[in-house]
């Protein structure tokens, strides 16, 4: 599997695809427009992958979305606040129905990771909660909901990214556990997909309990022992992306690729440069011809690829439901706000002082955040609103704010937590937490948490504040009671 940057594909791309014979792309937010635009996009790479074709999207919800004008699902731990197995099979349907429509058939969700650390700097709200059978159930069902629609799911980031404070775009996380507490937490909610999900995607971690030399992605212990062996698991096995620092950076991608592949992944996310995607080719093309990778091994990989795409054709449909989908979506936005700390509503038309940084650049995995003139007009259809932005969290001085009556909201939109000056100064009226929930434990004040910053998180928060909506989620992870 490959990417490409540009909104169209271009006759180089087109040639190497089919020179290749490769079947499978991912694409990202730089390939995409509009809905006109990225439907021809992917009307064209069918004719140039062929009748197996493989369209992937990252359409997880919250913040881990590519396609942004469709409807807007929440995150995977709005669901787990919300705990309704119905909402989260109806919402996994509305999205395989908008990315159907735009020509995909292979989503990477829903997320198995179970987030119980705090300072995971890149799953955070992406998980369902930190109770195995609950979150699994949850994603389950969400995944029944994309199956109902003719779009594949692929569970992640197995076995377990929840209890890491690495992001393994960056480097190698360890997740150093003894085998018995790796079962009865991180393994749990994949071994509980393990006979119905269609495909599952590797982590770039290393567990040395299983293997302490390879990370997952390359572990023969794990990819084959436990999930093929053990676990009797018969759908696609696929990587995360190679070219993420955890290895492209120790491991060299060709390397690397050679070696998931040895180790039982039957395709691999070779989602760097056309240079590097060139060494992935000639790593394998060698590998096959010295024998590292059997014939046998080949085809047995071609065959499973071959009958996800036979599952799950690649055929776009009419999207008529965007209307009653963008429905199903606020009511999850709706029912998954959560307060903490007996948050106290300002009066209709009150002068409020509204704190938020400036920037809201992506993090490389999510999409770019709420930028604070949409978050303030926003609040503007309730309150008269004073905008003040900071830069840097741990200069900005809160002390310094006008004692003039104005009550004061902290809007945080941004996945970052934070750092000492903050959580030792900062005193809202009211902290937002449109993101990342665990920020509402750094800061000592009233808090509602909507787990993403789509606007209609920003309808839930106002229904809130408007009276017209209590916040009865539950987060779904400890610490927040």
């Amino acid at each position: 599997m490959i990417r490409f940057p540009g909104t169209e594909l271009d006759a180089a791309t087109a040639d190497f695809l089919k020179a290749n014979g490769i079947r499978a792309v991912c694409l990202f937010r730089g390939n995409m427009t509009d809905h006109a635009q990225l439907s021809k996009l992917t009307a064209d790479l069918r004719a140039a992958l062929g009748p197996e074709a493989l369209i992937a999207i990252d359409q997880e919800g919250g913040a881990v979305v590519r396609s942004t004008w469709v409807p807007a699902p929440p995150a995977a731990m709005g669901l787990g606040a919300a705990d309704d197995t119905g909402l989260a099979r109806r919402t996994g349907a509305a999205v395989a129905r908008a990315v159907k429509a735009l020509g995909f058939n292979w989503n990477f969700a829903p997320v198995l990771d179970l987030n119980n650390n705090p300072h995971n700097p890149v799953i955070a709200e992406r998980s369902f909660g930190a109770e195995p059978h609950r979150a699994a159930e949850l994603a389950m069902a969400w995944m029944a909901g994309s199956e109902e629609e003719g779009v594949a799911c692929c569970v992640k980031h197995f076995p377990g990214h929840g209890d890491t404070s690495v992001d393994s775009h960056r480097d190698l996380p360890t997740v150093d556990k003894p085998r018995s507490e790796l079962e009865a937490f991180e393994f749990a909610p994949f071994r509980f997909a393990a006979p119905v999900a269609p495909a599952v995607m590797t982590a770039h971690i290393v567990y040395p309990a299983i293997d302490a030399d390879n990370p997952a992605t390359m572990s023969p212990a794990i990819l084959d022992g436990i999930l093929r062996r053990e676990w009797h698991y018969d759908g696609v096995i696929i990587t995360d992306g190679m070219d993420m620092h955890a290895i492209a950076g120790r491991y060299g991608v060709g390397n690397a690729a050679v070696r998931a592949l040895a180790a039982g992944a039957d395709m691999v996310m070779a989602l760097g440069t056309p240079q590097t995607q060139d060494e992935t080719l000639e790593a394998i093309a060698q590998a096959i011809a010295d024998g590292t990778i059997t014939r046998a091994q080949v085809d047995e990989r071609l065959a499973r690829l071959a009958a996800l795409a036979a599952k799950y054709p690649c055929a776009p449909r009419d999207y008529a439901e965007d209307t009653a989908d963008r429905a199903i979506m606020a009511e999850g936005w709706r029912r998954a706000l959560t307060s903490r700390g007996n948050p106290q509503r300002p009066a209709a038309g009150s002068k409020v002082r509204l704190v938020v940084r400036q920037d809201v650049v992506s993090d490389g995995v999510s999409e770019a955040g709420v930028p604070a003139a949409a978050v303030a007009a926003s609040l503007g259809r309730l309150y008269d609103v004073e905008l003040l932005t900071f830069a840097d969290a741990e200069s900005f001085d809160w002390s310094a704010l006008p004692a003039d009556g104005r009550y004061t909201i902290l809007a945080s939109t941004s996945r970052l937590r934070y750092g000492p000056h903050a959580r030792a100064t900062w005193r809202p009226d009211l902290h937002m937490a449109l993101w990342n929930p665990y920020q509402a434990l750094d800061i000592d004040a009233p808090a509602l948490m909507t787990y993403g910053f789509a606007a209609p998180a920003l309808d839930a928060v106002n229904a809130w504040l408007a009276g017209d909506l209590e916040a009865e989620g539950k987060c779904p992870v400890p610490g927040f009671a």
